[in-house]
């Protein structure tokens, strides 16, 4: 979130949980990137504040509500409010169960692996309307077809992204697997350790496709643990993945701490991935 409106977005959410009777004299900022996250004291809520043209706040409470009640392993709700979504001063804001960290933080493999899959099994019973992960993809190659949104990208650099994306999307799609509802991101960020054990978070990038990619955001001793992966698929997915993301980071509006220096690595890696054995991008 830009600097001069973290102040406003910590006020709006801070004025929300008080005027829902939450006592409320401090926030203390967890993460800050498109969102900004919050404690709030002594009341122990975690606020999610979102300008509310870059939200989907509505779906994802109602998301979070559906898969809680089926037993998935995913944070709640702040139980004392409604569950709803909130708007002042041009944000928006939700409000969440806060979980005290417990050690160890370290996640093995195998926990992670079996949380996920149990997420999966209960998304497999929702029917909702969801993106495809192939919405993403397009998203990220029109990024790189405006120069104006992604200007420090080198044309060698934007080439070889372009068509990663395309040769790998048309790749996956080939394959005709089984597809469902994901996570959409779960990375380590997204994992939370707590007394209730592993919890997955932020499920506002939830869309349809195969399970291999959401695995794609999981380190790769996950896939490894987790049952039926088809490996290739998962390899294919995890470079197409690392091809969006970097992407992102050449978008002149992107707000990740050190985003340009990761996109630089990131193509690297792109390009030592596909020199090893990858798919034909000269087409």
């Amino acid at each position: 979130m830009q600097a001069s409106e973290v102040s406003r977005a910590m006020a709006a959410a801070m004025s929300i949980a008080s005027s829902l009777d939450l006592a409320v004299d401090d926030a203390i900022v967890l993460h800050d990137s498109n969102k900004l996250t919050l404690r709030l004291l002594p009341c122990d809520v975690l606020a999610r504040v979102a300008p509310v043209d870059q939200q989907v706040s509505q779906f994802e409470v109602e998301l979070a509500q559906r898969l809680a009640e089926s037993g998935c392993p995913v944070a709640a709700l702040e139980p004392r409010v409604e569950p709803r979504v909130h708007e002042r001063d041009g944000f928006v804001v939700t409000l969440w169960t806060y979980y005290e960290p417990v050690t160890p933080l370290e996640v093995s493999p195998a926990e992670f692996a079996d949380a996920l899959e149990q997420l999966h099994a209960g998304m497999r019973k929702l029917d909702v309307p969801t993106p495809h992960f192939t919405d993403r993809v397009e998203h990220a190659q029109q990024l790189l077809a405006n120069r104006e949104r992604t200007p420090a990208l080198a044309d060698a650099d934007r080439e070889l992204l372009r068509d990663t994306l395309r040769s790998l999307s048309g790749a996956i799609g080939e394959r005709g697997g089984a597809e469902q509802l994901l996570h959409g991101e779960p990375h380590p960020g997204n994992l939370l350790t707590t007394k209730n054990g592993l919890l997955f978070i932020d499920l506002e990038t939830c869309c349809r496709g195969p399970v291999e990619f959401d695995l794609a955001h999981a380190p790769g001793e996950v896939g490894e643990n987790y049952p039926g992966v088809d490996q290739d698929l998962l390899r294919e997915c995890r470079i197409l993945v690392l091809a969006i993301i970097t992407t992102w980071r050449w978008d002149r509006g992107d707000q990740l701490p050190n985003g340009r220096r990761l996109g630089a690595e990131w193509l690297s890696q792109i390009r030592a991935a596909l020199g090893r054995n990858g798919p034909d991008t000269d087409g």
